[in-house]
């Protein structure tokens, strides 16, 4: 489904800013994997995601999507097969527009503001039910007026209304309090199994990393230091995460943040 191979991108090459943010990394996704990635700041992890989606093109290596190569598709074309969340739930949604209107630029028929029909509607408002959030009754509210969990529920929606072959899942619960951030991550397991979508999750949580999907990887300074998965994944402790990092990359994890989260 997704193959990255040997990325590398350095910002600012030959500069006193210079950083080498991906180096000689390479990765292979099989079609419905859900794989978490944990890693420090400065780790690669939204530099991955960028180079995924597009945001700026790598230095060498390739990258293809269902076969295809898309290593230097702009971002745009890529956006049409690639969904992303951001940590932020202010990102991915208009906030002067209705959830009606947000949700009909996500449709399949795409885009017609003026021109939403009754059957979308309907599908509208059985899409908002399943979150459970109560947001079916609320179609003609600005999207602006959403607490921080609904309008990051409503942007999951909106990223696989039409399911992508591709989830890329950036801390997009870190900026929620806890019951809301379990609440958006129930409603992710049930999106991704329902759509069977592969995706790639980044999180800070050690235990959401061991217990999310059927995969965890870590990563340290532009590469990925741990790749583990199946019946070892599922013996492994987030002590034993912590001693697989600190022999991957040859140094304890030094993020409180991570080390911290429960």
């Amino acid at each position: 489904m997704l193959k990255i191979e040997h990325i590398s991108k350095t910002f600012n090459p030959g500069t006193i800013n210079e950083k080498a943010a991906l180096r000689d990394l390479s990765l292979h996704l099989a079609p419905g994997d859900f794989v978490t990635i944990i890693g420090s700041n400065g780790a690669g992890k939204s530099t991955l995601f960028n180079a995924i989606c597009g945001s700026f093109f790598t230095d060498s290596g390739s990258i293809y999507l269902d076969g295809k190569n898309i290593t230097f598709q702009p971002e745009y074309m890529r956006s049409r097969q690639i969904g992303r969340l951001f940590q932020d739930p202010m990102r991915g949604s208009a906030p002067h527009m209705t959830i009606e209107e947000n949700l009909s630029l996500a449709a399949p028929s795409g885009g017609w503001l003026s021109h939403v029909s009754r059957a979308d509607k309907a599908a509208f408002r059985d899409k908002l039910a399943e979150l459970g959030m109560g947001l079916e009754d609320r179609m003609k509210q600005p999207v602006g007026l959403l607490s921080g969990g609904q309008r990051q529920a409503l942007t999951l929606l909106m990223a696989t209304f039409n399911p992508p072959k591709l989830l890329l899942l950036d801390e997009h619960t870190a900026a929620l309090d806890p019951a809301t951030a379990e609440k958006v991550l129930e409603i992710t397991r049930k999106t991704v199994a329902d759509n069977h979508i592969t995706t790639l999750m980044v999180t800070h949580n050690m235990h959401q990393a061991l217990e999310l999907g059927n995969r965890t990887l870590m990563m340290d300074s532009g590469r990925i230091v741990l790749d583990v998965s199946g019946q070892e994944r599922g013996n492994m402790t987030v002590d034993d995460l912590l001693a697989r990092f600190k022999a991957g990359a040859g140094k304890a994890l030094d993020s409180d943040r991570i080390l911290l989260s429960e």
